[in-house]
């Protein structure tokens, strides 16, 4: 039989980390699922480590993937091969909680008109230690109509479901919107979740099951300006295949709050840098 949820790991130049990642996810309070890895042909010695695993029940691992492609060539083919009705990506440097597993489960079980779950995640640096605490979801509570959960992240200007690790969802529903969404490459998961969500409900989990590791170092006046433009291009992207979706004037505030919110997360992360002697 298939396990109920597959966790799938695109590593990439993650070596520094990955054995951190994955020994999170074979830690879980929860059985019934798989670990699905798949390497994105780095150089780092991430072929000799995930090797370390191989003869784990729980692990399968793919041969590399060729590179090439971006980030979504090597997110597509750990989540084509998963096998579960249930799916979480885990990015190769992230961690998620020893309870991740079942309480997004249980959360997806409690309602059944739910096609996804997110939850609050901490930030950490480069050694584990918490930098920023319970971040995300703004003001999203409990059982959230899909459409409204997508309104508000538009409305917000940011991602308010986290990272990958984040977030549980309903595989079938990636598999028919074609695999990740690579239209706009730094919203390849806010895209993803989003087409998803448009099929269903989301449930917001105001707890805290997993840690995104940052760069302090990587926030660049560049990287802020392309961020806030594939934003705007993704939310009028939502507009023009929905308009029901987005009034005028949610798209408009939207489109501010994308510019304000990536330059608020350049200060932040150059707060960070000097906090971490990085910067």
């Amino acid at each position: 039989m298939n396990p109920r949820v597959s966790v799938v790991v695109p590593a990439y130049r993650n070596v520094e980390y990955l054995a951190q990642t994955l020994d999170s996810i074979l830690a879980q309070d929860y059985d019934d699922y798989e670990l699905v890895v798949a390497d994105h042909s780095s150089n780092d010695g991430t072929d000799a480590l995930l090797e370390r695993y191989a003869d784990h029940p729980k692990v399968r691992i793919l041969a590399p993937t060729p590179a090439g492609g971006g980030a979504k060539a090597n997110w597509d083919r750990v989540s084509i091969a998963a096998r579960g009705e249930l799916m979480k990506l885990v990015c190769g440097d992230d961690l998620i909680a020893p309870n991740a597993l079942s309480r997004q489960v249980a959360a997806l079980d409690a309602y059944p008109s739910a096609v996804l779950v997110a939850s609050k995640r901490d930030l950490v640096d480069a050694h584990g230690k918490v930098v920023i605490a319970a971040r995300g979801l703004g003001s999203l509570k409990g059982l959230v109509r899909g459409r409204d959960a997508v309104r508000a992240s538009v409305l917000a200007g940011t991602n308010l479901f986290g990272e990958p690790g984040c977030v549980m969802f309903r595989r079938e529903l990636l598999v028919q919107a074609g695999g990740w969404d690579n239209a706009h490459p730094y919203l390849i998961d806010q895209a993803s979740y989003s087409a998803i969500m448009l099929q269903g409900d989301m449930v917001a989990l105001r707890e805290t099951l997993a840690s995104f590791r940052i760069n302090a170092g990587q926030w660049s006046v560049r990287l802020m300006n392309d961020q806030a433009q594939q934003a705007i291009e993704f939310h009028n992207a939502l507009a023009a295949a929905d308009p029901e979706l987005l009034s005028p004037m949610t798209l408009r505030v939207g489109n501010l709050k994308a510019r304000l919110m990536a330059h608020a997360r350049r200060l932040t992360y150059l707060w960070l840098g000097r906090r971490m002697g990085t910067a």
